[in-house]
């Protein structure tokens, strides 16, 4: 079984997080980044693609688009728009659309567990790729995109979701311009 730990998150507050939140950076190229994100300067897309705030033309994997991105991030949070929770937490993540819901828990996994292949890969990622998240994160020193892991429908689990969304308000609940609902429960660890 993977081990998976609370973290303290660094997030918006509820009044910003509609305008932070953001698509991955990896659903978009540059141009529709910038189209995005126009008239919004607190979109987290900011960071994740930084590349938009320079000049059109630069090399996306260039140092000065991971030092952006940390000048983006290090703003959002000295403007308090980002804090970081001062106890580990769990945050259990409903996403809707179109009729469809998905629920999840954030949280942080084991990097041996994935080399020990307990964390089983389901696709193929390109060295170039990983570089530039590497990049991102060491120069950011945050991790500012969600890692995916799918287990299969465990009822215990679903239980236990149902039952803390049910006895708490969810801290952050809105519809982003993509049409996307977000619901976001914090689960105290």
């Amino acid at each position: 079984m993977a081990i998976i730990r609370p973290f303290k998150a660094l997030r918006p507050h509820n009044e910003y997080a509609a305008q932070v939140a953001s698509r991955p950076y990896d659903v978009l190229n540059s141009e529709e980044a910038r189209k995005e994100t126009e008239g919004n300067l607190l979109s987290f897309l900011h960071v994740t693609k930084s590349e938009i705030d320079l000049p059109a033309d630069i090399d996306i994997h260039t140092d000065a688009v991971y030092q952006k991105a940390k000048e983006n991030l290090d703003q959002l949070i000295q403007k308090k728009i980002l804090f970081q929770d001062e106890t580990p937490c769990y945050y259990i993540y409903e996403l809707a659309w179109k009729g469809r819901t998905q629920t999840g828990l954030v949280c942080v996994s084991s990097i041996e567990d994935y080399f020990n292949d307990v964390i089983r890969k389901h696709e193929f990622t390109r060295p170039e790729k990983e570089q530039d998240r590497i990049n991102h994160i060491r120069t950011t020193r945050a991790q500012t995109g969600n890692v995916f892991l799918a287990c299969k429908d465990i009822k215990e689990l679903n239980d236990v979701f149902d039952h803390w969304k049910k006895q708490n308000n969810a801290e952050y609940y809105f519809t982003a311009d993509d049409g996307v609902t977000h619901a976001i429960w914090v689960v105290d660890a």
